[in-house]
């Protein structure tokens, strides 16, 4: 026979019993759907991860009192509260220390604790923007540049000058048709007048680097109060090569700056954009190996279940088993078709499992804010595995139907 006429015939006969064929396949796709949607999502959310922390910039230092993405509740949260708050002074000095081992020492800090809202003329822009004190060097460890104007200067800190940079989505809502250069804008009661703008930024963790506000960290902290606030630092190292003597030198830098003697612990927290992404690499391997065990056991059940309704199938199709080999059908031929209808099964549901994994992982991934993938490797993992299982597990009753002999098929009722 002709292997079009095989899979013709194959195919055929999974028709005959669709609810069956259905229900077998089903064990496939639960156990392939779980494991797409959860990959799915871990890489959806690995990319946006890794793309976000690039504001981090290139062999950038991060120093602040918490660790990152600290949430407000949590056995660790008071004892975090509980140290000392990186006074400007603290971070002033820092830089001092760095002289010759840093040309960038970022200082900046933001407001975190009421919605910041911008005011120009009778427009405004919506209340959650991002509004904080930098100095000079802002740009540089958080990966901005600037579109128009100019950066801060070391003087506007230095005089404590009303002075801001603002972001392009700033920009088209207080100024969509004139240039905001030189406008006095109000933010939190206070005005400021524009020297420059960023260029634009996008987005990351679903929120717009482009709502931002800037202006020098000495204002913000005059405008505002220094009290319960606490300096966030990032420095540079010069070179790869040179990011381990760097993170030595900051370590002890801070330690100066923060009066700690030999014994005692660090009372603040270091990190970088290779820290950050490692963790949750270390998270999203974890999580994904919990979906592939939850996956393998499934697809074990299922590729039993394929089995046995191959077994089934082979005992109902007895007769017409006999009389094919009995005008003729090999016993290659015979083993083929089932083999198909077995892998068939598999991979149709393996298909189903795969695009329902994929919707449900992205579906997650956009509650997230984060950007959509189609994990092309695991997919084919999971056709692969798919075909792997129809053969398996299809070759024992395949083999059992091609060895019938024709005349007892025949008689079989």
């Amino acid at each position: 026979m002709k292997l079009a006429e095989i899979l013709r015939m194959a195919l055929g006969s999974l028709g005959v019993n669709k609810l069956r064929s259905s229900l077998t396949m089903l064990g496939i796709t639960i156990g392939v759907f779980s494991v797409i949607g959860v990959m799915t999502a871990v890489s959806a959310l690995r990319q946006s991860i890794e793309t976000g922390i690039s504001f981090l910039g290139s062999n950038i230092i991060q120093i602040s009192k918490r660790p990152i993405g600290l949430s407000d509740e949590g056995p660790n949260r008071r004892r975090f509260d509980l140290r000392r708050d990186i006074t400007l002074a603290q971070a002033l000095r820092f830089k001092e220390l760095m002289e010759g081992w840093s040309d960038v020492v970022c200082l900046k800090t933001f407001n975190n604790d009421t919605p910041a809202q911008a005011t120009y003329l009778n427009r405004k822009t919506t209340p959650g923007i991002t509004f904080g004190g930098s100095n000079e060097h802002f740009l540089a460890s958080n990966q901005y540049a600037i579109e128009l104007g100019r950066n801060f200067s070391a003087e506007d800190g230095e005089l404590i000058r009303p002075v801001a940079i603002i972001g392009q989505g700033i920009t088209s809502r207080l100024f969509p048709s004139e240039t905001p250069l030189g406008k006095v804008i109000k933010v939190a009661g206070r005005t400021y007048t524009v020297i420059g703008q960023f260029a634009p930024k996008g987005s990351s963790f679903g929120a717009s680097g482009d709502d931002i506000i800037m202006i020098p960290i000495t204002r913000y902290l005059a405008d505002y109060g220094a009290e319960r606030r606490s300096i966030n630092i990032a420095t540079q190292a010069a070179s790869q090569e040179r990011y381990n003597d760097t993170l030595d030198k900051a370590i002890t830098a801070m330690r100066i700056v923060r009066s700690l003697r030999a014994e005692q612990d660090n009372d603040f927290e270091l990190y970088s954009n290779d820290s950050l992404i490692s963790a949750f690499a270390k998270v999203a391997d974890v999580i994904g190996a919990g979906a592939f065990v939850i996956s393998a056991i499934a697809l074990l059940a299922a590729g039993v279940g394929i089995m046995n309704i191959m077994l089934v199938s082979v005992t109902e199709r007895t007769k017409e088993i006999g009389i094919r080999k009995s005008i003729g059908a090999r016993k290659a031929s015979i083993l083929i078709q089932f083999l198909i209808e077995a892998v068939a099964i598999s991979v149709l549901g393996g298909l189903a499992g795969i695009l329902l994994g994929v919707a449900a992982g992205n579906g997650i991934a956009l509650l997230l804010k984060a950007s959509l993938v189609f994990p092309w490797f695991w997919a084919t993992v999971g056709l692969l595995v798919c075909c792997g299982i129809g053969i398996g597990f299809g070759f024992y009753p395949a083999y059992k139907a091609a060895s019938l002999d024709p005349i007892e098929a025949l008689r079989y009722e």
